[in-house]
């Protein structure tokens, strides 16, 4: 086993970018307020300040170009990417859709700036009536949640959808920014995200130390198999950002490698990180971390598996989530001392 690298991890300046970008969000809406009609909601600033009304600009989406006003004032998000978009970005939704009816939004994310949204239904099955209710000037999605809906909702609200979600998170933030007229404010958070990770690998050894370590997602999943996440997903891409190495059977293209309690085996890597939807009883989760396999695992008996949380890691597909996540590992793999 090598010895973790002491060079300092890169300061969190993407958590105060982002207070910086909503505080500055909050002082341009109290300007734009002067002489208009009060909405249920907060608004949102934009590149060309308030932008003036009627300004629009194109937006090319998956399916085809949309006319978007220059600074959408009550936007409507109806995946957890684009919450996380319109978060980071210091735009606070009118509306949102939740992952189970009455769910919380996602819980990751800054108390205050969720508790005046209004849930418009479920994700994939959102209630149209529920969004024209708040009369939006924009609807974010994407094309696997809501293609089918995609003429309804075009005839609410300008609709921006994104082709996918998951791996695709940082193409569609940009998206996200283009259609909030936020481009300048998106460009600070990459270079933010981009700087902590560089950092955060340097933490790790370097690039060619990081990538001797073989890093696992296990979930546990009540009513399903436990899944070992593949490269194609939220999770996968960030172990890909930092450059760390993946166990030969979870270093391929696809979701998820789907194994029961008697294969578990399967999950062994150098560090696992875990997470549990619905019970843990009933996700198997219980017996599998009690059992002799799991306690076999290079990785638990080196006491490099960390359980972590299931909302965050799979429900925080953006900027905000990603440094949340990078801050768990940094927490619990390089505050336990690295390989």
């Amino acid at each position: 086993m090598s010895t973790m690298s002491t060079v300092p991890i890169a300061s969190r300046t993407l958590a105060r970018r982002i207070s910086v970008v909503a505080t500055t969000a909050a002082f341009a809406v109290s300007l734009s307020a002067c002489g208009g009609s009060e909405q249920d909601g907060p608004a949102s600033s934009s590149d060309t300040a308030a932008g003036k009304e009627g300004d629009t600009h194109v937006v090319k989406t998956v399916m085809g170009d949309v006319e978007v006003g220059a600074a959408p004032q009550r936007v409507v998000v109806l995946d957890t990417d684009a919450l996380d978009s319109a978060v980071t970005l210091g735009v606070t939704p009118v509306g949102a859709t939740t992952v189970v009816d009455k769910a919380p939004f996602s819980t990751y994310l800054p108390a205050d700036k969720l508790k005046d949204i209004k849930p418009v239904g479920l994700i994939a099955e959102p209630n149209l009536e529920a969004i024209a209710a708040l009369e939006p000037d924009l609807i974010l999605s994407n094309k696997v949640r809501d293609e089918k809906n995609y003429a309804s909702l075009s005839k609410i609200a300008p609709t921006v959808l994104s082709d996918t979600t998951g791996p695709t998170w940082r193409e569609n933030f940009q998206l996200h920014a283009d259609a909030l007229g936020k481009k300048n404010e998106a460009a600070a958070v990459v270079a933010d995200y981009d700087a902590r990770v560089k950092g955060l690998t340097e933490a790790l050894g370097g690039a060619a130390k990081a990538k001797e370590t073989k890093v696992g997602f296990v979930r546990f999943v009540e009513g399903a198999d436990t899944r070992l996440y593949l490269n194609d997903t939220f999770v996968g891409s960030i172990f890909k950002d930092l450059q760390v190495g993946r166990p030969a059977n979870q270093d391929t293209t696809g979701f998820s490698l789907d194994v029961s309690a008697e294969q578990i085996d399967k999950a062994n890597a150098d560090v696992i990180f875990y997470s549990t939807y619905g019970d843990p009883k009933k996700a198997k989760e219980t017996d599998t971390v009690g059992g002799p396999l799991w306690k076999n695992l290079d990785a638990v008996k080196g006491k490099r598996a960390f359980k972590v949380d299931d909302n965050l890691w799979m429900l925080g597909i953006g900027y905000t989530g990603a440094g949340q996540i990078l801050d768990a590992v940094e927490k619990n793999y390089v505050g336990a001392g690295g390989r």
